[in-house]
C-alpha cells in the first residue's frame, strides 16, 4: 500500500446485513440499543451504531447463521459484527441487557483473562438471528497486540 496517506481519525463504518421482520429490527436497534433511525424504505431502515451506519435489510430467507469457531472456551459465531466499547459504557450495556432479560450467546464475560488481548465481551442474537458482539478492553492498545 504505497502513497497511502495514515489515518488520522477512526473512519465510520458502513454493514448492511438481513432481517425478516424491520418491526422487530426497530425495536431492537432503536429500543433496546438505542439507536437513532435514519433514512428508511418499506425494504430497509439505516441505524445510527455509536456513529456508524448500519442498515438492516428486510431479506428473511437469509436470516441466522449457526457456524462457529472456537475461542477461549466458547464457540463464537462466525458471522457477526459488533462494536469495541470504552470499559465502562460496555458494562452499562450489559447491565441494560440483563434488565432486559435479553438472552446471550456468550454470557458478558472477560476473555483472554490475564493474557495479552484480554477483553471484556458479550454476544447475543438481534431478533433476525444475526450475532453481534461487544467488547471493551482496558487498554486500547491491547486490541491488535500479539
Amino acid at each position: 500500500m504505497k502513497d497511502v496517506p495514515p489515518v488520522t481519525v477512526r473512519p465510520r463504518f458502513h454493514l448492511a446485513f438481513p432481517v425478516h421482520d424491520l418491526a422487530a429490527a426497530r425495536a431492537f436497534y432503536g429500543e433496546m440499543l438505542g439507536c437513532p433511525e435514519g433514512r428508511s424504505s418499506p425494504e430497509w431502515v439505516d441505524f445510527d451504531l455509536f456513529g456508524h451506519q448500519i442498515v438492516a435489510h428486510l431479506a428473511p430467507g437469509q436470516c441466522g447463521d449457526d457456524d462457529t469457531n472456537p475461542v477461549d472456551g466458547h464457540d463464537v459465531p462466525v458471522r457477526h459484527f459488533g462494536l469495541i466499547l470504552e470499559w465502562e459504557a460496555w458494562h452499562a450495556l450489559a447491565d441494560r441487557f440483563r434488565a432486559a432479560d435479553q438472552r446471550f450467546i456468550i454470557e458478558p464475560c472477560i476473555r483472554f483473562q490475564g493474557q495479552v488481548g484480554e477483553q471484556a465481551t458479550m454476544f447475543l442474537l438481534d431478533p433476525s438471528g444475526n450475532a453481534l458482539e461487544f467488547k471493551a478492553f482496558r487498554d486500547e492498545a491491547m486490541i491488535f497486540a500479539r
